[in-house]
């Protein structure tokens, strides 16, 4: 996309449709609305100065949730953020279910939650959500698994039902 209108367009349109979904998968990491709605326009940022040509919507946003993981990476790593004592979220607007579900997603390690969020709360597959985090298919399945025993113990329900996000 060498044509600057075109590719101001699709800048557009990628904020419209992909922002929450960026803000919600820093947050995954980050656990601060602020630091979230950072690594997303980070991420935006990324995308104006490299111009990126992609084969598809998918992979576009693909490519803007990996960045948007390496963005919200590279803030947890950074001194300063490692040396503040961050706010808690209130999450008192969400029914009481809903806030305990999120807690306990929230409160999983990153390798579990990370992946829980992606298939969950946006609907990828376990094939999608490997080729995102750079990893194996059966290691997500594991991740997955895991997740939902850890959030099983925490959060309760039946030996026979599945935990539902």
């Amino acid at each position: 996309m060498h044509d600057s209108d075109a590719f101001h367009e699709s800048l557009r349109r990628a904020i419209g449709e992909h922002s929450q979904s960026l803000i919600k998968v820093s947050f995954a990491y980050l656990k601060n609305t602020a630091d979230a709605e950072e690594a997303a326009q980070d991420t935006f940022l990324a995308y104006l100065q490299k111009r990126p040509v992609f084969e598809s919507r998918e992979h576009e946003k693909a490519w803007l949730i990996r960045t948007a993981i390496n963005k919200s990476k590279n803030m947890l790593k950074a001194g300063w953020f490692k040396s503040r004592h961050p706010v808690p979220e209130d999450l008192s607007y969400l029914p009481k279910e809903e806030s305990e579900v999120l807690q306990a997603v929230l409160a999983l390690d990153g390798k579990y939650r990370l992946p829980i969020h992606l298939h969950y709360y946006e609907g990828y597959s376990i094939q999608e959500i490997a080729a995102i985090l750079q990893a194996k298919p059966a290691t997500v399945g594991t991740w997955l698994a895991r997740g939902r025993m850890i959030l099983k113990q925490k959060i309760g329900g039946l030996d026979h039902e599945e935990v539902c996000l």
